[in-house]
């Protein structure tokens, strides 16, 4: 019995190093949770807080938008206009309904607008994201030819394209005689 009882007091030690091991991971890793639930919730309030001031100025900027559309209207309406005048209208009465709404809502509202908006007009949503990638493809494209030709290292002195970019100078244009170089 002996045996048993000397064995069985490191066995006991390991499972109560093992037992405190396991709390101290749980409460580092709790810790852990709490930190980044607070990192996400400061994030995502930042960006609530960057997109309510942004779709205020937005707002405004529609706003005035629309009060130049009303400018336009009633311009075309004293010169007898009234087709033109009454369409300018309109679409100025709807785009300061909408910096009204930009002005007002909060990011939430916006974004729950767009999700429902997107629930109900699928095919509108997929298009305009097509239309974004298109662009976007097309931007990305265009930056990096620029950049390939920015990059390109230049011709050696002397090599053939030297030579023909030298020609090329020397020679007038067409319908223009040479002009002979001044000597100082």
């Amino acid at each position: 019995m002996t045996e048993e009882s000397t064995g069985g007091a490191p066995q006991k030690a390991v499972q109560e190093k093992a037992q405190q091991a396991k709390e101290q991971a749980l409460q580092v890793t709790s810790s852990a949770k709490e930190q980044l639930q607070l990192a996400t919730g400061s994030a995502q309030e930042k960006m609530r807080e960057q997109v309510n001031i942004r779709s205020t100025q937005a707002g405004n900027q529609v706003d005035s938008i629309g009060q130049a559309m009303r400018k336009a209207s009633d311009h075309l309406s004293g010169q007898g206009n009234q087709l033109p005048a009454k369409a300018a209208e309109q679409l100025a009465q709807r785009v300061e309904q909408l910096g009204g709404y930009l002005r007002q809502s909060d990011a939430d509202r916006i974004l729950g607008d767009l999700e429902n908006y997107a629930r109900q007009q699928p095919l509108i949503l997929a298009t305009a994201g097509l239309v974004v990638g298109v662009a976007a493809a097309r931007f990305l494209k265009t930056s990096s030819q620029r950049r390939y030709q920015q990059g390109k290292p230049s011709p050696e002195p002397g090599g053939s394209d030297d030579l023909a970019a030298g020609a090329a100078l020397n020679e007038p244009a067409a319908g223009f005689a040479a002009i002979p170089p001044t000597r100082t």
